[in-house]
């Protein structure tokens, strides 16, 4: 079980584990762009929410759509 944040004392799920995603999609860039920030930084695990394994593997995706031009690099 998640630990709870000191701020809102509420346990982060993770997105794509209470979702069922199998595969995390580089050319899925609306669910890429929630965890990219204003600056196109992608937002770390704390803030997120979302579990290693799945952090990985979406800043993979998020690196992969960049190089095919479908997300910027910088705003």
């Amino acid at each position: 079980m998640p630990k709870p944040t000191p701020l809102n004392n509420k346990p982060k799920n993770c997105h794509f584990c209470v979702n069922n995603v199998p595969e995390i999609d580089y050319k899925d860039t609306q669910t890429l762009r929630r965890f990219i920030s204003s600056y196109a930084k992608i937002v770390p695990r704390k803030r997120s929410g979302v579990c290693a394994k799945h952090q990985r593997k979406l800043a993979n995706a998020i690196k992969r759509a960049r190089t095919m031009a479908l997300l910027p690099f910088t705003s």
